[in-house]
């Protein structure tokens, strides 16, 4: 694990969420996905913005719609009913009476780390994105993947000798600026 030196879900600077009612269309859900470069969307019954339903997963949908395996007039709601005997639904339900994990901005990345690896665990839902909420779990403040987790270890702590490294090289005309300037 990660010495993450006590940086928190908010330090990763993740983009704020959008949360979509199932009525929505299915074209417009991918348009609105490429033009924030969301991977996953969270999905609200249409009579309230409190009630999640699932999220839909763009990496999942978009393949069917190059196919032309749906309707992109149709609402998210249909992806949810019927099934298009093409693999699985890039639609999905959550499981209601599960205990789910509160994630917030204030949660700790080792608790974050931890969470992710309990997902991938025999048994686990295989899930790789958390859902960031307000503490009291009204609000959806954004979507964290555990690609945004590995950017941000690479960024924050990046290995000796890599490319990514922050140690910066001064030409030699800046080596002596100080000395020189001492002297005068």
């Amino acid at each position: 694990m990660v010495d993450y030196r006590g940086s928190v879900v908010e330090d990763l600077q993740l983009s704020p969420a959008l949360v979509l009612p199932v009525s929505t269309s299915i074209g417009t859900a991918l348009q609105l996905a490429f033009e924030r470069d969301f991977s996953i969307l969270p999905l609200h019954a249409p009579s309230s913005r409190a009630t999640l339903l699932g999220w839909l997963s763009i990496d999942e949908l978009k393949p069917l719609a190059e196919r032309g395996s749906v309707d992109l007039d149709a609402p998210l709601s249909d992806l949810l009913e019927t099934p298009r005997g093409e693999g699985q639904l890039p639609v999905k339900e959550f499981k209601r009476g599960r205990k789910y994990e509160v994630i917030t901005p204030e949660t700790p990345l080792e608790k974050l780390e931890a969470f992710f690896a309990a997902q991938q665990a025999p048994g686990g839902s295989g899930v790789q994105f958390a859902l960031v909420t307000d503490g009291a779990r009204k609000f959806v403040l954004g979507v964290v993947t555990t690609e945004d987790l590995q950017k941000f270890t690479q960024r924050r702590f990046p290995a000796p000798g890599t490319p990514d490294s922050t140690s910066v090289a001064l030409p030699p005309s800046f080596a002596g600026s100080t000395q020189a300037g001492s002297a005068a």
